[in-house]
């Protein structure tokens, strides 16, 4: 089967070479420092999640998403110190904690854990997204279509253990006005 998205991607490495001769203009700028300052902020509350968590399958999913973010954060940080770019500040890893030691009133559940790191995979997505669609450089374009498609493959991993456990957030059903109600 053809992967399209494989597909396209070889297509603009053929001409990401052609640019990077380029400056970056500001909003290229903007895009990486925001989406590495993402990553970092995401890392200590994986790492939180991780030191709260009992449940194996979370924990193996926020070890696999602190890898994913890991291999972005290595690969973003090297095109930023190539391109001359300060980085943001990053916070201090998590030390490891045992999760039975963590007050009540402070552990967050394996819920609200799922779910917060859902969000912050949906916003790294959509700025991953924006960030693409207004590069100029087709290098940095690229750069931010793989983390889109890096972070959506993960994201639905993250879904599917979220509704195999019932943590997912299902907003109200859509009924328009005069139709038949089941």
């Amino acid at each position: 089967m053809l992967n399209v998205l494989e597909t396209f991607l070889d297509s603009m490495k053929s001409t990401a070479v052609q640019d990077e001769d380029q400056p970056l203009h500001v909003g290229e700028v903007m895009a990486c420092w925001i989406y590495l300052a993402g990553l970092e902020l995401a890392k200590v509350a994986v790492q939180a999640g991780i030191n709260t968590t009992t449940d194996n399958e979370l924990k193996a999913i926020l070890e696999e998403d602190l890898k994913l973010g890991t291999s972005q954060r290595k690969r973003l940080h090297d095109f930023m110190i190539k391109e001359g770019i300060t980085l943001p500040p990053a916070p201090e890893d998590m030390p490891i904690s045992d999760p039975n030691s963590i007050p009540l009133g402070v552990k967050l559940t394996d819920n609200v854990i799922a779910n917060e790191l859902s969000l912050k995979i949906v916003s790294l997505i959509m700025r991953a997204a924006g960030a693409a669609s207004e590069s100029i450089r087709t290098d940095v374009g690229l750069l931010f279509i793989q983390f889109q498609a890096e972070k959506l493959a993960f994201a639905n991993r993250l879904k599917h253990l979220m509704r195999k456990r019932g943590w997912i957030k299902v907003p109200p059903f859509y009924v328009p006005p005069g139709s038949q109600q089941q």
